[in-house]
């Protein structure tokens, strides 16, 4: 077991190591100091089926392998590497004599072209393996003097806790990446987010909403926190969705078309998230919705697509954001049986069995992405 120093000065800043930037600096710089190292790193590598120059992981404290060497190791060495990474039992720790074998030739040109002008002449390796069999190399170096064996007892008492936080970093991780994917289609699709309290105010948004609360002429934060709007009929509108939704958490999401060119429009939505051991919990969730295009740009695009002419292109367009077809007639200066016959015309071209046909078509096609 770790002593009460150790555990102290190396175990937290293990955990908080998995919000460092770089991950784990600190507990390297700790590691490397307890026990007198030149170098301390943490790695994590492709798995044994993977491409051997793939791209690992590396996080270490101390100075960097030279710049011949690195270059060396990159353009050669590391299709040689004989370290038995893989092969290591877990847990186990491992000094330099019993990972490299000093009579073979291949091992005897690494140690000499690689580790000792990087100041690596003694060694001890670990690997840990976290449950979902991720795992992770923590070595340690030095270049005169070999480690003291406590040394050794400390790298295998601190596996247990270096196996939660690679679990916990590995699961963090996955999270991570899925949010990005997910955050890149939703910023594709011009769509950003606010969350709101129990009294309205904003309590956070994604990088979309920020934008569209810093810059737009529509959309605004008041002054007492509550997202607002410039026009006084669409702050009255939006005030009153937000106070029938706090009011009823079961009512249905409300929409509201904030500005018809650009296009943009907000979803009101009661939010499911009602507990949050860490932050506060929102009452309420507005989804913002932006075209950038203009509506000029998005009607060449729909006549691109679908093969439409110019007048059937706009009102494609005006169908496919909730306009009725006299609305759309008087929006384009249309008589309505003039718009209806656009509108044969255009189910035609687009295979759209009505209206509702028609806007999964245009909102599931690139466009909804352009």
């Amino acid at each position: 077991m770790l002593s009460g120093d150790d555990a102290s000065s190396l175990v937290e800043p293990l955990i908080a190591g998995l919000v460092d930037d770089p991950p784990w600096s600190v507990f390297l710089h700790r590691l490397k100091e307890r026990v007198a190292a030149h170098y301390a790193s943490l790695v994590f590598r492709p798995l044994p089926f993977g491409r051997p120059e793939a791209q690992v992981v590396h996080l270490y404290a101390g100075e960097p392998w030279p710049a011949l060497v690195s270059r060396r190791y990159r353009e050669e060495m590391h299709r040689l590497d004989p370290l038995p990474y893989h092969d290591m039992v877990e847990g186990r720790v491992y000094p330099l004599d019993e990972l490299l074998q000093i009579d073979d030739p291949s091992h005897r040109d690494y140690i000499s072209q690689l580790l000792v002008p990087s100041g690596m002449s003694h060694m001890r390796m670990i690997r840990v393996e976290e449950a979902g069999g991720v795992s992770g190399w923590l070595t340690i170096t030095r270049p005169e003097s070999d480690f003291s064996p406590g040394v050794d007892t400390l790298l295998a008492d601190l596996a247990p806790y270096l196996r939660a936080a690679m679990r916990a970093h590995v699961a963090l991780e996955r999270e991570r990446m899925s949010a990005s994917v997910a955050t890149e289609a939703i910023r594709r699709m011009s769509f950003g987010w606010v969350t709101l309290d129990t009294e309205g105010r904003i309590l956070d948004t994604d990088y979309s909403g920020a934008e569209l609360l810093a810059a737009s002429a529509t959309l605004a934060r008041g002054k007492d926190g509550r997202l607002t709007a410039r026009n006084p009929e669409l702050r009255k509108e939006i005030g009153a969705a937000v106070a029938d939704l706090l009011g009823d958490p079961l009512a249905r999401p409300r929409a509201i078309v904030l500005s018809r060119e650009p296009w943009l429009d907000l979803l009101l939505v009661p939010s499911i998230e009602r507990v949050s051991t860490m932050r506060a919990a929102p009452a309420v969730i507005a989804y913002v919705h932006a075209d950038n295009w203009s509506s000029a740009d998005r009607c060449d695009q729909l006549a691109q697509l679908f093969d439409l002419a110019p007048s059937e292109a706009r009102l494609a367009l005006a169908l496919s954001r909730g306009m009725s077809i006299s609305e759309a007639a008087g929006e384009l200066g249309l008589t309505v049986e003039s718009a209806r016959t656009y509108s044969k015309r255009i189910y035609a071209k687009t295979g759209a069995r009505g209206q509702a046909d028609l806007v999964r078509f245009i909102h599931r096609s690139v466009l909804a992405i352009a």
